[in-house]
């Protein structure tokens, strides 16, 4: 009579799982590192399988869903079911979770107030915050609502919007002034969105309040779309836009960490990409 195979811990058959679920693992990956999409060949390569044993788990992952295959060029790239289920776990806690330590680092370099912010209809909302070293360190807390169009933050999601979604924004926003430089009108701001469009970068001067100026960049998350902005602010006597400009080295380089933690792949910078 033949014995049902023992499926605990330490047994081959377990183990044989594990391994199937490490080669799938690691096709997800090699696949989602290649934009283009990746060829069967060069996906076994990359991945040190034999070129049927790479089939067949990929034809299992494209029957799920998770992998599908390109009818043009036959290349293989990432499913919208993993799209998805990254999207679901993405969610506020887990963002401002994985933004804090990086904030704090931002502030101990820069010694300014660093934060993150998302999109909240035609405003923005402050995710995380920390505070630096210097003195006159801000008081925002985290949960602040600031308006898009005076902020950079808020720019940073505005340059995020399709053209259509942008004039619909314009077409609906109360651009109010806050200060004597705040932009409040649409043909300006339509300039200086287009300019944090084409430099993927945005700064305050003193637009939201008189007393601060704040730089900020767009932080993408695994589908390439920009789903939050970084940035620092501090008092204007101590930060001018040349001191600013010198920072966003720091600041750039806080985005694409918190970029990469969201699932973009390489060291490439932050572009503003439009959400659809």
């Amino acid at each position: 009579m033949r014995h049902a195979q023992s499926l605990e811990p330490g047994s081959q058959p377990a183990r044989a799982g594990v391994q199937s679920l490490e080669r799938a693992f690691a096709i997800l990956e090699e696949i989602a590192r290649n934009r283009d999409g990746i060829g069967l060949v060069e996906l076994s390569k990359r991945v040190g399988l034999h070129s049927s044993t790479t089939f067949h788990l990929v034809r299992t992952l494209a029957a799920l869903g998770y992998v599908r295959q390109m009818k043009d060029t036959k290349r293989y790239r990432v499913g919208r079911p993993l799209f998805a289920l990254a999207a679901s776990a993405l969610d506020e806690i887990e963002m401002k979770t994985l933004a804090t330590p990086i904030l704090e680092e931002l502030s101990r370099e820069t010694g300014e107030s660093a934060h993150f912010a998302v999109r909240m209809d035609d405003a923005v909302v402050v995710l995380a915050r920390t505070s630096g070293s210097g003195a006159f360190q801000l008081s925002d807390r985290v949960g602040v609502v600031r308006p898009a169009h005076c902020t950079a933050l808020g720019k940073i999601m505005l340059a995020a919007l399709a053209p259509d979604q942008f004039e619909r924004y314009l077409a609906r926003a109360e651009l109010k002034a806050y200060t004597p430089r705040t932009i409040v009108e649409a043909e300006r701001l339509r300039r200086e969105i287009a300019e944090v469009r084409r430099l993927g970068i945005a700064f305050d001067d003193g637009e939201f309040d008189a007393e601060v100026r704040c730089v900020a960049l767009p932080v993408r998350d695994f589908s390439g779309q920009t789903v939050g902005a970084l940035g620092i602010s501090g008092p204007v006597w101590r930060l001018s836009i040349e001191a600013l400009q010198k920072r966003a080295r720091l600041v750039r380089a806080a985005a694409n960490r918190l970029s990469a933690d969201f699932g973009v792949v390489g060291e490439g910078e932050p572009r503003v990409k439009a959400v659809v």
